[in-house]
Parts: structure tokens; C-alpha cells; sequence
């Protein structure tokens, strides 16, 4: 069974839509990819910090997963990472209401021992230095690391950041950070210098109309399922990151064809995330709804054409 090590967040979230609000619930990048990953055959490990007021549950909901906690360090009297935010009517705009770092400001990502030679490495949004220190750690180069981000590092710590992303093989952005990162308004044009500065593959996800993956002059769209209610967008982007990840550590083929059915597995999982608040619809999807959906999936993608 390949290694897959997350690295990522587990937090507090509150989120308000136009659906209603929730109270803290559990969250974060760490969490999502998990949760996500842990629908494949992998060993999957979270590489993580907390503080002792995450209820215990949350834990134990990730290890009744098969996911191996050992990475996520307990903090004794810490805060958890906590984050409010209030999502617009259109769903695709929000407004950050409180964000309190607590003890992620002071993360040092430590890699379980057995852990260290996992053939796949997750580098889940956070400061691009804790994310070289997790690539710093392994013991042999990963036979696939893959990197997200987000504009917040492009403006804060840009040098870092370089640095990562001459080391990933992926990297997974929305289209506004690639053309912020670029310089290119074309994301023909943004992926191409993207791949100069290191990754083989550039994935840029554009929300409710899909994702982009580029491979040289290779370019693939997968749409997003059209769903006919949008709950909660939190952590759809982490979900597909983990999806994504999740299914290439389980079959353990990087090729541009196998990435192309990644984007699709990512996209799957991602269109329940956002049906209900939080991780609610992750924790109890069951293995038949994930594959009629990817049946669907297949429905609106496939076609015959005929050329005189």
C-alpha cells in the first residue's frame, strides 16, 4: 500500500452561507484532504498541530478512517487554528471574518519516522517555509509532491514559495493566482511560465466551471458536476487536492493520462463537500454514491462525433 504524507491544517471553522451558519465545526485543509484521500487504498498520514480544545472525536473520526494521526501534534493549553468566515450570495465571494492562527503560528512540521519515505507528499495551503521543511524531512526524494497554494503567499512570501514550487512535481492554484504568480492573463500563456519554474503539471481549478491541467503542449478540462445546490464551499478546493492526490498514491501511475482520471476523482469528491456545512457530507459518503457520481461525470463529459 503506497505512503501518502498530508500536510495541512486541522481546525476550526464557522462558517455562514446563505443557507444558514454553524457554531465551531471541524475544518481545515489537513482535515479535507484527508477525508478525501481516505476513499482510496493509501496509508495516509496528516502532518498537523492543534491545541488540546479540539474535542477528541474530531481525532478519533480521522483515525476510524484509516488515517494515521502520529504527525499531529497536541499542543498542551494551545488554541486549535480558527477561522469565521460569511460566503455571499453567489457563493464564490467571501468575506474573512476572524482568522486566529493560535498554535499554527508557531508550527514546526515534524514527519513521522515511518512516514518519511512516503512515495507521495500533499503540501496542503501553509506557510511555504513549513512546507519546504516537510519536502526537507524525507528521507528520499518523493516519487510525486504536490504543492497547493494561494495568492497570500504570492504577496507575503514570494522567495519561499519560489522555492516549493522548483521542488513539486504538481502544483494546484485558482486561475487568479496563476495569473498573479505568471504575469500571464492567458492560462495557456501562466501555465507555461509555471512550468519553467519547476512543476511537470500545473492544475488550476476554477470553481464551479472546473479545472485546467496543463503538461507541456498536453491540456485537459474537466467540468464541475453541475449541482443543484450549493451548501457550504469550504474546503471544496482541499477536497479535490485530496482526491487528486488520494487516487494517483493508490495507483501509483503519474502519467498525463492518470492524471487527467485524478482531476476527475478530485472533482467527484469535491461536488459532495460542498452539499453540506463543513465536513458533514464527507464523513458519511459511502463508496456506491461516490461511484454512480462518477458515473455521471463520465455521462457529461463523453461523446461521439463524426467527421465527414
Amino acid at each position: 500500500m503506497s505512503k501518502l504524507v498530508i500536510v495541512g491544517t486541522v481546525a476550526f471553522d464557522e462558517i455562514e452561507t446563505p443557507f444558514g451558519k454553524t457554531d465551531k465545526i471541524l475544518g481545515g485543509a489537513g482535515t479535507f484532504i484527508g477525508l478525501a484521500a481516505s476513499h482510496f487504498n493509501v496509508d495516509a498520514a496528516i502532518v498537523s498541530i492543534v491545541g488540546d480544545d479540539l474535542p477528541q472525536e474530531y481525532l478519533d473520526l480521522l483515525t476510524e478512517r484509516n488515517i494515521d494521526i502520529s504527525g499531529i501534534e497536541v499542543v498542551k493549553g494551545g488554541k486549535t487554528f480558527y477561522w469565521k468566515g460569511r460566503y455571499h450570495n453567489d457563493m464564490n465571494s467571501r468575506d474573512t471574518l476572524v482568522t486566529d492562527l493560535n498554535t499554527l503560528a508557531d508550527f514546526n512540521p515534524v514527519v513521522p519516522e515511518n512516514y518519511k519515505d512516503a512515495e507521495i507528499v500533499m503540501l496542503g495551503n501553509l506557510h511555504p517555509a513549513v512546507q519546504l521543511g516537510v519536502l526537507d524531512q524525507m528521507s528520499q526524494k518523493p516519487k510525486l509532491a504536490v504543492l497547493d497554494t494561494m495568492n497570500f503567499w504570492m504577496d507575503s512570501a514570494l522567495d519561499d514559495l519560489l522555492k516549493v514550487i522548483a521542488r513539486v512535481d504538481v502544483i494546484t492554484i485558482n486561475d487568479e493566482e496563476a495569473r498573479q504568480l505568471s504575469g500571464e492573463y492567458s492560462l495557456v500563456a501562466a501555465a507555461r511560465k509555471i512550468h519553467e519554474m519547476g512543476p511537470q503539471y500545473v492544475v488550476i481549478k476554477k470553481g464551479e466551471h472546473g479545472a485546467l491541467l496543463f503538461n507541456g503542449d498536453n491540456v485537459f478540462f474537466a467540468p464541475a458536476l453541475p449541482l443543484e445546490v450549493v451548501f457550504d464551499p469550504t474546503g471544496a478546493g482541499d477536497t479535490f487536492a485530496g482526491g487528486f492526490a488520494g487516487y494517483l498514491a493508490s495507483v501509483q501511475n503519474f502519467s498525463f493520462e492518470s492524471m487527467k482520471n485524478a482531476i476527475i476523482q478530485g472533482s467527484n469528491l469535491a461536488s459532495f463537500c460542498v452539499e453540506k456545512f463543513g465536513t458533514e457530507r464527507m464523513v458519511n459518503l459511502d463508496r456506491d454514491e461516490v461511484r454512480k457520481r462518477l458515473m455521471q461525470f463520465k455521462a457529461l463529459t463523453q461523446f461521439e462525433i463524426e467527421l465527414n
